[in-house]
């Protein structure tokens, strides 16, 4: 967390943290909501998990992890990149 008038004092090595820690960062400023500051593809990563949560897309997801948690699903073995799985 840092406040708004420190980020702007250190701006530069806010941003530099940011990037290569790949953490967020809250910014405070009194008497407003709290900002939070990210990487480009971390954002873009949330929103399409964010997308996928809602709606038919959720629903679906929802029922398949709770299937797997209760054992069904079928284990497949995994296959190398460039072998031919119907050759086994």
């Amino acid at each position: 967390m840092i406040s708004a008038s420190d980020l702007r004092s250190n701006l530069a090595a806010a941003l530099d943290a940011i990037e290569s820690d790949a953490e967020d960062l809250v910014v405070t400023r009194s008497g407003h909501e709290d900002v939070v500051i990210m990487l480009k593809r971390d954002y873009d990563a949330w929103r399409e998990t964010n997308y996928l949560s809602r709606g038919a897309n959720g629903l679906e997801l929802r029922r398949r992890i709770a299937d797997m948690d209760s054992g069904g699903g079928v284990v497949h073995d995994l296959v190398d990149e460039g072998t031919d799985p119907s050759a086994a």
